[in-house]
């Protein structure tokens, strides 16, 4: 089963072709240890929300923009040697990267099981991003609305793929990291998502014509804090398929 290393990381606005070119370098020492592929976006729509968002959960500053990314690996044991392997490598990593060209102090990360994998998650120029706090006992649950809302509202509106992602490996960080992002609560886990689109056009004529459906409707309920979950619009800036 696919596993994921999934992370968000700020990054400044006027770096962005070094960071590009830092992941150019990086991907092949990836691939040398078993990733099966990676894929970096760089945020276009991201909103400020009322009690959680994308950029407070790196603490983004006016000048940086916010990178939504994730490695995928065969499984698990392919994902802990490799990073095994490259903590005890660490000087050839550094060597090939170079001085980093963001504050890796506030990047946020964490090891994710594949729960859905509804359509392909390949081949779109647009990607919605999520973190979401999920109850632990609500993962079925959880993944029966993720099926349903693929059938009944993004498939049919043109999105190419709707992947989830349940957090298995999830570190706390000593400034930021992925539970702070969406204020997790005991017992909550973190799921990482992403939907793809052919291009951000798309993606935003399908949400006009989702809100217009619903208006007026009540909210089902959720198996979780749809007020904790952030969002986010990015334009895909690396893809190791078509490197």
């Amino acid at each position: 089963m696919p596993y994921y290393t999934g992370s968000v990381t700020p990054v400044p606005k006027d770096k962005r072709d070094k960071y590009l070119q830092s992941l150019r370098r990086s991907w092949p020492l990836m691939q040398s240890r078993g990733a099966a592929r990676m894929v970096e976006t760089w945020g276009e729509d991201i909103q400020p929300g009322t009690q959680t968002d994308f950029l407070r959960a790196v603490q983004a500053r006016d000048d940086e923009a916010v990178v939504f990314a994730w490695v995928e690996w065969p499984d698990k044991a392919t994902s802990d040697a490799a990073w095994a392997d490259i903590m005890e490598n660490r000087e050839e990593f550094a060597n090939a990267m170079g001085e980093l060209p963001y504050d890796g102090k506030r990047m946020i990360f964490g090891g994710f099981q594949s729960l859905v994998a509804d359509g392909s998650d390949k081949g779109g120029g647009y990607y919605q991003g999520f973190l979401t706090p999920v109850p632990e006992g609500n993962r079925d649950a959880f993944e029966k609305l993720a099926h349903s809302a693929w059938e009944e509202m993004f498939r049919p509106s043109g999105c190419l793929g709707n992947h989830e992602s349940w957090g298995d490996d999830v570190p706390h960080g000593k400034l930021t990291d992925m539970y702070r992002a969406v204020d997790a609560k005991d017992g909550e886990v973190i799921v990482m998502s992403w939907a793809g689109w052919p291009d951000r056009a798309t993606c935003e004529e399908a949400g006009r014509k989702m809100r217009a459906a619903m208006e007026g409707k009540p909210m089902p309920d959720m198996p979780f804090d749809g007020k904790r979950m952030i969002w986010a619009g990015f334009e895909t800036i690396f893809d190791s398929d078509r490197a």
